[in-house]
């Protein structure tokens, strides 16, 4: 069996911090937006996507959602995790033992919850890429730099490879 690609820093806990998250439709199919008198606006699923996304804050008090973009195949966004208060040391620790990565359980319940809702809601064999891209934000600066390519991506779609009219 072929040695998959590791995604994750071993020795980064990702249990606290800043987040830059991407995840993507499998073969990069363009399921999130609509094309409505030459102007790109979200879809049912597009939507979906961005209220399964709003919901993490109220699931996980220890968390804060910052700038998010959902993009015709794809989408970005900035998480960040807390890992003090909330009564959450007692199971940070535990996690940690356990080598349980904290984003990758909180990605995972969002992939989870906004593919089934999205499958239920007539896209049957909706699915996205097996994991997820993530970068940790190390500074103001790398902080600003994402923030931008957030909010201009819509704008530079017409790049984008998998981008069709």
């Amino acid at each position: 069996m072929k040695d998959r690609k590791k995604n994750r820093l071993d020795s980064f806990h990702y249990t606290s911090g800043y987040f830059f998250v991407t995840i993507n439709v499998k073969n990069h199919h363009k399921v999130f937006w609509e094309i409505v008198e030459d102007e790109m606006i979200l879809n049912k699923y597009g939507k979906i996507v961005q209220e399964k996304r709003l919901r993490l804050s109220k699931q996980y008090s220890y968390i804060k959602l910052y700038d998010f973009v959902v993009m015709p195949n794809h989408f970005h966004g900035i998480i960040y995790i807390d890992d003090v208060g909330n009564g959450r040391n007692a199971v940070l620790r535990y996690s940690l033992q356990q080598s349980i990565k904290w984003l990758s359980s909180i990605i995972w319940a969002f992939k989870t919850t906004s593919s089934k809702l999205i499958r239920k809601t007539w896209l049957k064999n909706f699915q996205r890429q097996k994991s997820f891209y993530d970068h940790i934000i190390r500074n103001e600066e790398d902080m600003n730099r994402i923030v931008e390519y957030i909010q201009r991506n819509p704008y530079k779609r017409e790049n984008d490879e998998y981008y069709t009219k």
